[in-house]
């Protein structure tokens, strides 16, 4: 590919997002190809040497050096606006990596209360075990992350939108609040993407995926990815190279192809959220709607201004607890019954139970996850079909 698709400040995201990072063999193949090998060969014994040691460019390991995996990252990197990519086995293994990397014994992390389940967990029981401890606060607080920091504050990581309840936290102020204090940012961009937020334009430091979601748009594989500066990114290379929680050719290829679709997808996911939300809001059954794109929402003006569209996950309350909510999610007959989120297809979960099982009554509470919460993931299948399909079990509780 020629060099000029790289440059983001010549062609546009959609170009970026199917032309980066593609370096043709000497196939001169149109598509990008799959390199599925664990190694690669050399010349000679000094060629080898050079490699290894990093003397010189190429291929050593399929574990840290892969030609599939390396074109997906490129691209990443060109859509986020970033320096580099690092890609994970999944979106947890890449803040893992990350933590592992930038972060030692003593050091704090001040995150948002409205993190995945499985962020919680590993904060709290993982990182804990190695002397790092995380400090929670409200999301939209900005005055409670600048408390919450501390001389031993190393990373400040949100969600935003927040993971199912469409909070939304100002990157810019957070990360002057970060800055100022020698901290780093790092933003969860997986609920909107490149397409719709860039964090590392608005000032944080990194950007975290769960490549699994949007980027590939159609649930086909698992991965992670990480985007931000070279120096950060450095040391973020340095333990997948060495701890081994990397991403495989086979998915990176499907990622690199979701990829070229995910202008057109995230902006027919937006339209069918945007409808939904409002026609939910009106329900008779629904008490409540999370969804940053309704002018009711409490940071729906900031989420304007700092996003291009809303996203497609929806948070739905109703009236009556679990039973309620179960009645609703047990009555589709469409909208596939899932944890993940991310896909053409629409999706619904309860998250009390399911994505955020594993935090305490508290911590749920803290969270705001109710028993009455479901979590719709809006694909995009005809808006009437979804509609219907949520009709059938929100009507029946009136």
């Amino acid at each position: 590919m020629h060099d000029e698709y790289e440059a983001a400040s010549i062609w546009a995201r959609e170009t970026l997002a199917i032309r980066a990072g593609h370096e043709r063999t000497g196939e001169q193949e149109h598509g990008e190809p799959i390199f599925p090998t664990s190694s690669f060969v050399y010349g000679s014994a000094a060629e080898a040497a050079r490699k290894f040691n990093g003397e010189e460019p190429g291929n050593v390991y399929s574990r840290f050096t892969n030609p599939t995996v390396r074109t997906f990252e490129h691209r990443l990197a060109a859509l986020e606006g970033g320096e580099r990519c690092v890609a994970t086995s999944s979106g947890m293994a890449a803040i893992l990596s990350t933590a592992l990397a930038l972060l030692s014994a003593g050091d704090e992390i001040v995150a948002s209360r409205s993190l995945f389940g499985s962020t919680v967990s590993l904060f709290d029981k993982y990182l804990g075990k190695l002397g790092i401890t995380t400090r929670y606060v409200e999301l939209s607080d900005l005055a409670a992350w600048e408390a919450a920091v501390t001389p031993a504050t190393r990373l400040l990581f949100a969600e935003t939108p927040s993971n199912p309840l469409s909070e939304v936290v100002d990157i810019a102020a957070l990360a002057d609040i970060a800055h100022r204090h020698g901290a780093l940012l790092a933003i969860d961009n997986c609920f909107l993407t490149p397409a719709l937020q860039r964090p590392l334009a608005l000032g944080a430091d990194l950007v975290i995926h769960s490549a699994t979601k949007y980027l590939d748009g159609q649930g086909r594989a698992v991965g992670g990815a990480v985007v931000g500066r070279d120096a950060e990114l450095e040391a973020v290379f340095g333990v997948v190279r060495t701890c081994g929680p990397c991403m495989s050719p086979f998915n990176a290829w499907i990622f690199t192809k979701g990829l070229e679709t995910l202008e057109l997808r995230m902006r027919a996911h937006c339209q069918n959220a945007q409808a939904l939300a409002e026609w939910l809001a009106a329900h008779p059954a629904v008490s409540r709607v999370h969804y940053s794109g309704l002018a009711g929402h409490a940071q729906h003006a900031l989420a304007a201004r700092q996003q291009s569209g809303f996203g497609a996950v929806l948070g739905i309350e109703v009236v009556g607890g679990r039973e309620a909510a179960w009645s609703v999610i047990d009555a589709t007959r469409l909208l596939s019954i899932t944890g993940n989120l991310g896909d053409v297809k629409s999706t619904i979960t309860h998250p009390a139970t399911t994505t955020h099982g594993r935090l305490s009554e508290a911590q749920k509470a803290a969270a705001g996850i109710t028993e009455g919460l479901m979590r719709v993931a809006v694909g995009l299948e005809a808006f009437d079909d979804i509609r219907n399909d949520l009709a059938r079990g929100l009507d029946a509780l009136v």
